[in-house]
């Protein structure tokens, strides 16, 4: 589990981050959606933009997981 300082000032900076990736992947959502609905889409850039996706999601999970503080048991 990762170490998160009690930095104000960076925890601040990650929620922020999450919430620009958040928007990211949703963007990304809607433009895969479009470019599969229309009759000529490319495969590989669908491929594309599902991997970038995917890349978000993870890199979303890492920073919410850093913003929980870690229990002592």
């Amino acid at each position: 589990m990762s170490q998160l300082t009690a930095d104000p000032a960076e925890i601040s900076r990650m929620a922020l981050r999450v919430m620009e990736l958040k928007l990211e992947h949703r963007d990304l959502d809607i433009a895969i959606a479009r470019l599969q609905a229309s009759m000529d889409h490319e495969e590989l850039s669908v491929r594309r933009m599902k991997k970038r996706k995917l890349q978000l999601k993870d890199a979303i999970e890492r920073l919410e997981s850093a913003l929980i503080p870690d229990l002592d048991a």
